[in-house]
């Protein structure tokens, strides 16, 4: 009995540890956005690994995320004779939830795993060693630009998964099911206000530095494994990486949520 007790207190303590390791880490990462010369060519080839690279993923889940939508909707508010309501709730339900979450799983899938990995095997093969021998922050370097690049390239996805989501609704609504599409647009325009687009601005930026801090940070300390190394810990330490993200991201999206709300 006392073993397991003694064990569950050493785990508790090494995920402590973890947690303290990652918030030194994260401190250092963001020093290092103010440091010059700062990465700007790394920063513009980022942007577009996270951002343009990850459109085609967006657009076709936005897309598709907001014709269930309409379906699911027009079937309930047709219950209860309501259905003109159905461009307010596909509209509601994409900016103020689903967008952001959505955008950040497919982000953590796409980025959040190759971030990782790539940081993985950058500590493996000691690089961040050679960069520190050379008297260059590997922090300012390698870390400060994927992170400024995911707080530019999340929110604008989010938006623009939001705006397909509504397009999809709207294609549902008015050329499947007989809406009006003036009908449609009117009531998102009546509807959303201020507060509904602050709630999906401020969790994608909460998402994305959710997302890139936890698969580098996972990345950058793959050394601390504890029984693994080459391949294998970078194969467990990706997977780790993506589970933490999506757990994270959701009670993150709770917490904000009833903050915003």
């Amino acid at each position: 009995m006392f073993a397991q007790i003694e064990k569950l207190g050493a785990s508790v303590i090494q995920k402590f540890e973890e947690v303290g390791r990652l918030s030194v880490f994260l401190y250092h990462t963001v020093l290092g956005l103010f440091s010059r010369p700062f990465g700007f060519q790394e920063l513009l080839k980022q942007i577009a690994f996270i951002g343009a690279r990850s459109m085609p993923i967006i657009l076709l889940s936005g897309l598709f995320t907001g014709m269930v939508l309409a379906l699911q909707f027009y079937d309930v508010l047709a219950r209860f004779g309501s259905v003109d309501l159905m461009g307010s709730a596909v509209s509601l339900s994409l900016i103020q939830e689903l967008g952001p979450v959505m955008t950040a799983l497919m982000v953590i899938a796409r980025v959040g795993s190759s971030t990782c990995a790539e940081i993985a095997i950058m500590r493996n093969e000691q690089q961040f060693d050679a960069l520190t021998c050379m008297a260059i922050n590997p922090y300012r370097y390698v870390m400060a630009p994927r992170l400024l690049a995911a707080l530019i390239s999340i929110p604008l996805l989010t938006a623009i998964f939001n705006l397909i989501g509504i397009f999809g609704g709207y294609v549902v609504g008015v050329f499947i099911k007989g809406l009006s599409g003036t009908a449609y647009m009117q009531t998102i325009i009546d509807t959303i206000i201020w507060s509904d687009l602050r709630m999906s601005i401020v969790k994608s930026f909460l998402f994305a530095v959710i997302i890139i801090w936890i698969a580098m940070g996972k990345g950058f300390f793959v050394h601390l494994e504890k029984g693994v190394s080459g391949a294998e810990s970078v194969g467990r330490v990706t997977t780790k990486a993506v589970v933490a993200s999506a757990i994270t991201m959701l009670f993150a999206d709770y917490i904000a949520s009833s903050f915003l709300i």
